[in-house]
């Protein structure tokens, strides 16, 4: 099969007249990188990789160990359908590894294909469908407030402006790259809008993602508009987030179903959701690593502060889909945590390994929290036994460093690498003096 799908990338390469392939990879905070080789060393990067100096990439290599090795994922191949027709370019995937053949451990993507072995060995395959949020500016000028393009709101028909042309022209887009697109409207924020990625396995669905990312700021550029992911741009509205929707297989059943349960829901759903509420405070870190991420993360804008989960009660942070009648593929649960800046490969690898520790030790879950959550005091909640999500990335950090099972899905150089890189950013932010601050004290004091 893996010949096959070579020979096919040869052929493609040769009948579409490709001139430049791109090989793509990650580094550990999530930011696509790239280098580009020629079609006359395709066959020997499928072959044998393609060397490079490793220690350019932050929480790669050390200089004295620069050079590794990145193997195009032949599986992932695409023709780029933007520039030049006369100078066709291809992506590809690569997995990172050392000079040896083993696998890189700075490597996000190898971070999640070693987590996702670990779920097959207990008969598991991992599903994902994220819903995509983000928004449209004016070209943003060093220290201005971004600019909307629209006014609309939850599902608003904005057929005749350029966002609604800009959404389309990707969804068009990312259907030629083979990423199927389930739904797409307009959101809740002025210039926000949502595209939902149909499911599919947990590692196609992260390159998908990184894809996605691109191929939304690509289309945007080409029309003098910025896209971006940050979020949380604009205050007094709802940031962006990045809903996961999960399930995971065994073979070809749903783990997750249960004709039985009155919510569907089979043993081994609850105990995976029972994982990721245990477990939520120490994973958040990855899914929200930014400092702008935790200003999404307040009560009244529809992201989830509450470690709770119910059916359909948007305020926590498990919800449990209404599964389509008569389907139990369709049987899934949705963590709503998680933002568009993270990391997929790292994001999937946390929150399938809180799973999954969930359901090999037994976690019993909690009662549903059906209530609105955002309504509630302190002293309710506590009544409830429901607890927070960090309140900001400094707070996630201090938990996610006590934490052995994200050290353990993270492995030990991305876990230390990450912790170093976002407390020195906490401490950058926590030193800047804001025009919030400027504003509230430089007269009054």
């Amino acid at each position: 099969m893996l010949d096959q799908q070579r020979d096919y990338v040869l052929r493609t390469v040769e009948e579409r007249g490709v001139r430049l392939i791109r090989l793509w990879f990650t580094d550990v905070l999530g930011n696509l990188k790239s280098f580009a080789i020629s079609p006359a060393e395709l066959e020997n990067a499928l072959e044998d990789g393609m060397t490079f100096d490793g220690s350019a990439i932050d929480g790669f290599s050390r200089v004295q160990e620069a050079d590794v090795l990145a193997m195009p994922d032949a599986n992932t191949f695409e023709v780029l359908p933007w520039g030049d027709p006369k100078s066709v370019e291809a992506r590809v995937f690569c997995d990172i590894h050392h000079l040896d053949g083993t696998p890189f451990e700075g490597d996000p993507r190898q971070v999640l294909r070693r987590n996702l072995k670990a779920a097959r060995e207990k008969g598991f395959t991992l599903y994902v469908a994220p819903d995509m949020e983000f928004f449209y500016f004016a070209p943003p000028e060093k220290g201005q407030t971004p600019v909307p393009l629209d006014e609309g709101g939850f599902f608003d028909l904005t057929t005749t402006d350029v966002a609604g042309t800009l959404r389309k022209e990707t969804i068009r887009t990312l259907e030629t790259m083979s990423i199927p697109v389930e739904y797409s409207f307009h959101e809740d924020a002025p210039s926000q809008h949502e595209i939902d990625l149909r499911h599919t396995d947990a590692l196609t669905m992260a390159d998908s993602v990184m894809t996605f990312r691109l191929v939304v700021k690509e289309v945007a550029s080409k029309q003098g508009v910025h896209a971006t992911f940050m979020p949380k741009p604009l205050e007094g509205v709802q940031g962006s987030g990045m809903h996961m929707h999960f399930s995971l297989f065994d073979g070809d059943d749903n783990a997750f179903y249960s004709a039985d349960d009155p919510y569907s829901l089979s043993p081994v759903a609850k105990q995976f959701m029972a994982g990721l509420l245990r477990h939520a405070a120490e994973i958040t870190a990855v899914t929200n690593q930014t400092v702008n991420s935790y200003k999404r993360l307040v009560p009244g804008f529809e992201a989830p502060v509450h470690i709770s989960w119910a059916r359909n009660n948007r305020s926590g942070l498990i919800r449990v889909p209404i599964a389509k009648r008569g389907n139990p593929s369709a049987t899934r649960i949705e963590y709503r945590s998680p933002d568009p800046a993270c990391n997929p490969y790292l994001a999937f690898s946390v929150i399938l390994a809180a799973g999954l520790k969930g359901i090999t030790e037994g976690y019993e879950l909690a009662p549903e929290a059906d209530a609105n959550l955002f309504e509630m005091d302190d002293k309710q909640l506590a009544k409830l036994g429901i607890d927070t999500l960090p309140q900001s990335l400094s707070d996630s950090l201090k938990v996610m460093e006590n934490s052995t099972l994200v050290r353990e899905a993270l492995g030990e150089h991305i876990f230390e690498w990450f912790l170093r890189n976002k407390r020195s950013e906490w401490r950058g932010y926590k030193s800047h003096v804001s025009q919030f601050e400027l504003n509230r004290y430089l007269k009054a004091l």
